[in-house]
């Protein structure tokens, strides 16, 4: 695949992964609180930070040798593809308990650069470990291209932040946020099947 097709390929799965995620929620409690710009900086901060740690992971382990990676890599979109579908069903519930640990964690009257290092320092916590995260490793491993999957999934998620800074609770109102999950997870068990059959030999992306 090309450099441009394995960017795109990471933001059309990490997209719908995050929106629906909590982090989302988050970015959209903190615009409540702070400037949506100053939110929208410190949440992309904050993603960059991860994204680069998440690629640097997964090119690390793409060195390895190749088929049992490939079979994490596998692994790890059908991990990812059973919990969303699994939230699937508290998916709302769950959104309102994120909002209330979210807003108890945002300081009122912070501005300025304040504001942009309260909501790196929310989102880098949040985001640590998660699902994306784990999710755009796999996909370095898979492609062995760190530059482009970093690319698509960095902007990915900075778009899902600029949604939730902006839009946050319009999205809320429109869209139901468990059929996101089960979006994500379609899209995660079509990365496995397609991860699995590059294990067997087949690669139909290739």
């Amino acid at each position: 695949m090309s450099a441009l097709a394995i960017a795109a390929t990471a933001f059309v799965l990490i997209f719908p992964i995050e929106l629906p995620d909590k982090t989302f929620i988050a970015t959209l409690v903190l615009a409540t609180r702070y400037k949506p710009l100053a939110v929208w900086v410190g949440v992309t901060a904050a993603f960059l930070v991860q994204t680069v740690v998440a690629c640097t992971l997964g090119g690390l382990l793409a060195h390895l040798p190749r088929t049992p990676v490939e079979v994490v890599a596998g692994l790890l979109f059908l991990v990812g593809a059973v919990i969303l579908w699994r939230g699937a069903a508290h998916a709302e519930a769950e959104e309102a308990e994120t909002e209330h640990e979210f807003a108890a964690k945002a300081r009122a009257g912070v501005h300025g650069w304040r504001a942009v290092g309260a909501s790196f320092l929310v989102l880098f916590v949040a985001e640590w470990g998660d699902l994306s995260q784990l999710l755009t490793a796999g996909l370095v491993v898979r492609y062995n291209a760190p530059v482009p999957v970093g690319i698509g999934a960095f902007l990915a998620l900075a778009t899902v932040s600029a949604l939730g800074a902006v839009l946050g609770r319009t999205l809320l109102k429109r869209i139901r946020l468990g059929t996101l999950h089960r979006v994500g997870a379609g899209l995660c068990l079509l990365m496995f099947g397609l991860t699995a059959l590059q294990v067997a030999g087949v690669d139909l992306l290739a």
